[in-house]
């Protein structure tokens, strides 16, 4: 079977690597990024989806020791970093996906058209995590459940509300096999056979009316690379500056082409729902339309803090600093105003620019003044004035570790009428929100 994929992208090499020494591997890693990725047939043998697979180096095997993580690594340089279109051609794939991030955003990164969620075998279902799935359903993602051997509560609990069931191979009882397989094609799951190592495995799974099949009898997964992107930090910070201001998509794209890594970035991003479009755009200007400037200035405040720096992303604490900062006024502010989208979005802003001039090495009024950003986030960083002042005030005292009693205080000195919701109960809940938001962000 050949793969689409390799037209579309000149910079992606696809290969399965073979094994190589430690000094070497670490080279490659600083160098590139990877993602793994294995067939899945259906009962002619043709391709029919892929799932894809955390690789964090050359070497074709996981190293994962952090499961949301993995998963944001996975979807981030599959969509911005490789491209869906490269790594997908016009299949699906499937991702694996555990509790925290199917609350997360990072889930709306990802077009439903292209991506099956498929959640971990870990994950304990209760009635929260069931309303968060029909929510994702409505939205057209499909559920596959992973890994299952057998008719547990937990699998019966979910049941109804999941799309596809893979079953474990290497892991099911034989003898329960054949009734496990009968009990879920009346509940009119589609089946997939998974780990499927020998001819006689796949000849038993197509007896039972398995739907679709994958494993090493077919195909080991391939690992997927392509060089790392650098962007320039000031032009990422300008980037930002006209985003924030609502600036037009004149501006926008004058300032985009200064920056052709991003831009390559914010192609392979809209691409990857391109198809639902009926077309692949190519024009800067297209991108920018069909992306928003909300999904735009997300990639931004990744790469910005992401990029550039001597260390690598998870261990940078002016990343974590920003990070959780921004994500936790974000929270905060919706919070106090639920429906205020506008205020959500600049308070988000106003944390990822509170530590801009650090990068700079400046002063923030420095910093600030020629990006001609928004009265409401430059007020607030620099004299911490107003509502989003306040929420500043109350980021740092939570970044610093202060009680949530001395936080509260901050929220109910600032304005004691809108800040009464953020309680220290509520305080200590978006200061934790905020950080496991940031730990499921992580890239390399």
């Amino acid at each position: 079977m050949s793969d689409p994929s390799h037209d579309n992208d000149e910079a992606v090499r696809l290969q399965t690597f073979a094994q190589t020494g430690g000094d070497d591997d670490a080279l490659l890693s600083s160098q590139f990024v990877y993602v793994g990725r294995q067939p899945i047939l259906d009962r002619n043998g043709a391709l029919h989806a892929y799932e894809l697979l955390f690789r964090g180096s050359a070497r074709n095997y996981a190293e994962v020791f952090d499961d949301a993580q993995a998963t944001a690594q996975v979807v981030v340089r599959t969509i911005g970093g490789i491209g869906v279109q490269s790594v997908l051609g016009t299949h699906r794939g499937y991702v694996n996906i555990g509790r925290k991030l199917l609350f997360d955003d990072i889930v709306h990164l990802m077009q439903p058209e292209r991506f099956v969620l498929e959640i971990l075998e870990t994950v304990t279902f209760d009635a929260r995590l069931i309303a968060r799935i029909a929510e994702l359903r409505r939205a057209g993602f499909r559920i596959a459940l992973d890994d299952v051997c057998e008719l547990s509560p937990n699998l019966l609990t979910v049941l109804p509300h999941a799309d596809i069931v893979k079953i474990d191979f290497l892991q099911t009882d034989r003898a329960q096999l054949r009734t496990l397989t009968r009990t879920l094609r009346m509940h009119g799951k589609t089946l997939i056979a998974e780990k499927v190592e020998t001819r006689k495995d796949f000849a038993l799974a197509r007896e039972l009316g398995f739907h679709l099949f994958q494993g090493y009898f077919f195909a080991r997964p391939q690992v997927l690379s392509t060089r790392r992107n650098h962007s320039s930090r000031t032009s990422l910070l300008r980037l930002l500056a006209l985003l924030a201001r609502d600036a037009g998509i004149v501006e926008l794209e004058d300032e985009l082409k200064r920056n052709p890594n991003v831009v390559m970035q914010l192609l392979r991003l809209v691409n990857s729902s391109a198809f639902g479009l009926g077309r692949n755009i190519s024009s800067l200007r297209e991108a920018i339309i069909a992306t928003g400037t909300r999904q735009i200035a997300r990639w931004a405040q990744l790469l910005l803090y992401a990029d550039g720096g001597d260390l690598p992303w998870r261990s940078d604490p002016l990343v974590q600093l920003a990070g959780t900062r921004a994500r936790f006024m974000e929270l905060a502010a919706r919070w106090i105003r639920p429906n205020d989208e506008a205020f959500a979005d600049a308070a988000f802003l106003t944390g990822v620019f509170s530590l801009v001039h650090v990068l700079v090495d400046s002063t923030p009024d420095e910093t600030l003044d020629p990006l001609d950003l928004s009265p409401i986030i430059r007020d607030a960083i620099v004299a911490r004035a107003g509502p989003m002042g306040a929420l500043l005030r109350i980021a740092e005292a939570a970044g610093e570790a202060q009680d949530a009693a001395a936080i509260a205080a901050i929220a109910s000195s600032a304005s004691p009428a809108e800040f009464a919701a953020l309680t220290p109960v509520v305080l200590a809940e978006l200061n934790l929100s905020a950080a496991a938001w940031f730990g499921a962000h992580l890239m390399d």
